[in-house]
């Protein structure tokens, strides 16, 4: 089996191709990445004789179809403004694959992929991702699903590469559409710091206040888990958020034109170059990843909630950033591993709640020093 890991020698995906070398079971683990010298310096470094570097231009659409052609399974690590293609590619191809983010229209590829007798998991990350697979394992416990509550807090600096960075400021955009939680049936669109609320996350995050935060989860659970409603609230460290804040307080969302010294630009693109040039900006406190998941619902009569949440070394252990990293780099890993070996039966493009195990992902998670605990309780 052959595996290739796309994007595999950037600042997430390195870590699961790292995985692929210390877990996995492929006999060939090719680096894709469009930086040929960083992904031969990678395998270098990892030495596994498995590992291969290949340069891979992802604007290349007829040499990703031609590439992915000679691979069992495609793991996208790459950013999300490649998702699309990356998914078109593999369904052309005949190829299985799972990438670590989602786009809509993703799932429009749904049929097709059935038709090649493939599957590809869109969101296999810490959220989407992990968190799917939590609140999959709770939902399997109850026999009626009422409403499930994600919460996360993604402790990292707001521009640590050019895709995170635009993540980051995409979830708070004011014109950011998807920003929406379900309740009772009906998707109700939110603001930018809507919804706020206090979690605890176990470890060194602490108490964070978490709001509306615009993922996948929300849209695809009551569907896959029979939900009647689902929420997403999440934060970044203290810092990044009075930034973002301050940004949307401040009209610095702004994609109107202006000039300045000459230059037409707009307050957005100002802010984004400035955020990723910024030393400051690629700082933090604190490096980490908090998950936690509510569900609730009813098992024999009885009205329940199943609370999960993660626990993971700490960055002093995992090499600072690397904490924050592995989070939703093994996921990818693992589910890269799982369609490999059969575990995903599943065809078509699907949520990863759909397609995973939880049991056996979550036991993989174990493996690798990310513990998912949980507690059920009677409630009111």
């Amino acid at each position: 089996m052959k595996v290739l890991s796309l994007g595999g020698a950037g600042a997430v995906c390195q870590h699961a191709t790292r995985d692929l070398a210390e877990f996995s079971e492929f006999e060939t683990i090719v680096i894709g990445d469009y930086d040929l010298s960083a992904a031969e310096k990678l395998a270098a470094e990892i030495g596994d004789p498995r590992l291969r570097a290949l340069k891979v231009d992802a604007e290349d659409y007829d040499g990703l179809v031609q590439t992915f052609r000679g691979f069992d399974v495609v793991l996208n690590g790459l950013p999300w403004k490649y998702d699309m293609a990356v998914t078109r590619a593999c369904v052309e191809a005949g190829v299985s694959g799972l990438d670590v983010s989602t786009e809509d229209e993703q799932w429009s590829f749904d049929g097709a992929a059935q038709e090649k007798g493939i599957v590809f998991i869109a969101g296999v990350g810490a959220t989407p991702g992990t968190t799917n697979a939590m609140a999959r394992c709770g939902a399997d416990q109850l026999d009626e699903v009422d409403d499930i509550q994600i919460y996360f807090a993604a402790f990292r600096c707001p521009a640590p590469s050019p895709g995170l960075l635009i993540t980051f400021l995409w979830e708070f955009d004011p014109k950011t559409e998807s920003r929406v939680y379900c309740q009772d049936g009906e998707f109700i669109r939110a603001a930018p710091f809507e919804g706020t609320k206090m979690v605890n996350f176990p470890g060194p995050i602490g108490e964070q206040e978490v709001c509306y935060i615009p993922h996948p989860e929300t849209e695809t659970m009551p569907k896959s888990l029979g939900a009647r409603s689902v929420s997403v609230r999440g934060c970044f460290p203290p810092h990044a958020m009075r930034l973002v804040r301050a940004m949307v307080e401040s009209g610095l969302y702004s994609e109107e034109k202006l000039k300045i010294k000459g230059i037409e630009t707009t307050p957005l693109d100002i802010m984004y170059e400035l955020l990723l040039a910024l030393p400051a900006s690629k700082e933090t406190p604190l490096w980490a990843y908090g998950l936690m998941v509510d569900v609730y619902g009813k098992k024999e009569g009885r009205d329940l909630r199943i609370r999960l949440w993660n626990r993971h070394p700490p960055a002093e252990e995992w090499g600072g950033k690397a904490a924050y990293y592995k989070n939703i780099a093994i996921p990818l890993s693992i589910g890269a591993q799982m369609i490999a070996r059969g575990d995903v039966t599943r065809r078509g493009v699907v949520p990863p709640e759909t397609a995973i195990d939880p049991d056996i992902f979550l036991s993989e998670l174990s493996r690798r020093g990310i513990e998912i605990h949980q507690t059920v309780e009677e409630v009111q």
